[in-house]
């Protein structure tokens, strides 16, 4: 029998490599970048076309590249962070593997322009599919400038399965800030097909986390800085009142690199347990500076789960710290007693001898003594018993409420008497509406069975263009980040659909001139902001998934709310409505909205 082991062409390790490394253009923004950094850059510049599919530009003024160097680059392992296995435990750059620029160069054409600062002339060198296709000196600036066209040219099927533009571009987005956020000496610029989306100059961490994310996050964080043996921790916390049931910005780094870690996030959340409402989280940015030794980031080759070696101390550290901070700015309630006006009681000094209090009052005062008035009264009360006259006649009168019945049971009119006296719905306690049917008790969830009438409402809306507005007295002002720009832009149609009137007022604000008909009471901004989000969670890459997300967020707005009372016939035209909407007994995320209780149990309760 031949052999069948044979060891694979460098070419078709870096396509496998890269199907690893390199999932869609916002991987090569993130390596490209990271690599900037950890060649001392003080100002990077990202330009993408198409979203990234065509063309992606990278440009800093880091220390750059020698021509071996250079060319040594696009070797695979080949790196400059680590010498020895012992390295890797001693980690303090952002890559490391030496799998970036192979696995770039095995799916892209590459174009690289590097010069080092003692060098008068520059490397320019040319690679498409792994293969060198040119190097040659040329003049540049000092640093690295790297030009990635047609990604995924020579794999169709991977180009094929990319999302659409403003899809990727919501992802180069926000690899693009989570870069950023944690370098705020580094200058940054990004543009989209020439558009200026981000340019950041060098700046403190409070400034670049509201140059990104806008002014209006600055009132709603608070600081705090903790030191200890294990770790470093300091960032920023959301108060109570910045809670939002969704897109709340939540971002963990250590050591400069991002992170994503469940259990430290129960850790921020936890402080916040009793101050914001459930279901909603508060924007954090928090930073670790943790020993190298003591992590291990190499468990993912997009290196966002990180593990720590003494997790359980750390997160007691972290809860703390959040504690402290929301306390110490008195953002959690506390007791404050009111001394304004209370009588100043001294110290009890038992060397003192104290005397009894003295007390004011007139010996010949005698209440007795305003004769007229008593008799006055004593005059007007004698004839009292005028007022019961003629009571005693009327004492066995028959009022007639209800007519005499025979002792075979109730006439016919007290039957009718009963059927209008008793009302069709029952509300109880502002959650449920009861309601008898054939075979028992019916029970219906209000709140649910508003949301799925107004669910089906609005996505007939939504579909037919067809919602109608009211003006606004006075328009509000909502700020979205880059990432919620570009999604409240791709679905601004449906918005005005439903019944939205925005206005571009330029630098990601926009102003919300009218509303859906029948809104009032509700705060516009976040009700815009939540269904940005919930399209972003979506995904939305289809229009069918736009409108329900929409339709869905803007019903959980709008629906009755509990603990609010409803008439008998407000309680009867939702139970009208609910039963002609195409599926009553679920809502459109799937939870139940009524129940019968049958008679037979009713009657067993019973006995």
């Amino acid at each position: 029998m031949s052999d069948v082991i044979q060891l694979l062409p460098d070419s078709v390790a870096n396509q496998i490599a890269a199907g690893e490394v390199i999932q869609r253009p916002a991987s090569i923004i993130k390596e490209l970048v990271e690599n900037a950094v950890d060649a001392g850059a003080t100002r990077i510049d990202v330009n993408v076309m198409d979203a990234g599919k065509t063309s992606v530009q990278v440009i800093d003024n880091g220390r750059g590249m020698s021509e071996t160097d250079a060319r040594l680059a696009f070797e695979r392992h080949a790196t400059s962070k680590i010498r020895q296995a012992s390295d890797l435990f001693a980690l303090n750059t952002m890559g490391f593997r030496g799998e970036a620029l192979a696995s770039i160069a095995a799916v892209a054409q590459v174009e690289l322009k590097t010069r080092l600062a003692s060098e008068e002339i520059g490397t320019s060198i040319s690679i498409a599919g792994s293969q060198f296709t040119g190097q040659e000196p040329c003049a540049c600036p000092v640093g690295s400038n790297f030009v990635i066209e047609n990604l995924f040219y020579n794999i169709p099927a991977r180009r094929k399965f990319l999302k659409s533009n403003a899809t990727e571009l919501n992802n180069i987005i926000t690899a693009f800030e989570r870069i950023a956020l944690v370098y705020p000496d580094i200058a940054f610029t990004l543009r989209s097909n020439g558009t200026e989306v981000f340019n950041l100059p060098s700046v403190v961490l409070k400034q670049r986390i509201v140059d990104v994310f806008g002014k209006r996050i600055s009132q709603d964080l608070l600081s705090f800085n903790l030191e200890t043996s294990i770790c470093k921790i300091h960032g920023f916390v959301g108060k109570p009142e910045s809670a939002r049931k969704k897109g709340a910005h939540q971002y963990f780094f250590v050591n400069g690199r991002y992170m994503k870690h469940p259990y430290f996030n129960k850790a921020v959340m936890q402080p916040f347990e009793r101050l914001v409402p459930q279901g909603e989280q508060v924007p954090y940015f928090i930073y670790f500076e943790v020993k190298p030794e003591d992590i291990d980031v190499n468990i993912h080759p997009t290196k966002t789960e990180i593990k720590f070696e003494n997790e359980q101390a750390v997160w007691q550290i972290l809860s703390a710290a959040v504690r402290e901070a929301v306390g110490l700015f008195n953002d959690v309630p506390t007791i404050d007693f009111d001394t304004e006006g209370r009588p100043d009681i001294p110290v009890y000094n038992p060397n003192e001898n104290a005397s009894a209090p003295k007390v004011n009052y007139n010996p010949h005062y005698n209440p007795f003594d305003d004769t007229p008035q008593t008799a006055l009264q004593t005059q007007n009360n004698s004839r009292w018993e005028e007022l019961y006259a003629g009571l005693k006649a009327d004492e066995g009168a028959d009022l007639g409420l209800f007519p005499d019945v025979g002792s075979g049971g109730q006439s016919g009119e007290t039957e009718r008497m009963i059927e209008d006296k008793s009302p069709a719905h029952y509300q109880y306690k502002g959650r449920y509406v009861m309601t008898a049917v054939k075979s028992g008790l019916m029970v219906i969830d209000q709140h649910r069975a508003h949301v799925r009438i107004l669910f089906e409402q609005y996505l007939r809306q939504v579909s037919q263009r067809s919602g109608a507005s009211q003006k606004v007295l006075f328009p509000e002002v909502v700020q979205f980040t880059a990432t919620e720009d570009l999604m409240a832009q791709k679905i601004m149609p449906d918005l005005q659909g439903l019944g939205f009137e925005l206005t571009d007022l330029g630098a990601r604000n926009y102003a919300v001139n009218a509303i859906p008909a029948g809104l009032e009471g509700i705060n516009p901004v976040e009700m815009i902001r939540d269904m940005v989000a919930t399209a972003m969670e979506k995904g939305a890459g289809l229009q069918d998934e736009v409108n329900e997300a929409l339709a869905l967020s803007l019903a959980r707005n709008a629906a009755l709310p509990y603990g609010q009372v409803l008439g008998n016939d407000e309680m009867e035209s939702l139970v009208n409505a609910l039963f002609t909407c195409q599926n009553v007994n679920y809502t459109p995320n799937g939870q139940k909205i009524l129940a019968i209780m049958a008679q037979t149990d009713l009657e067993k309760l019973l006995g």
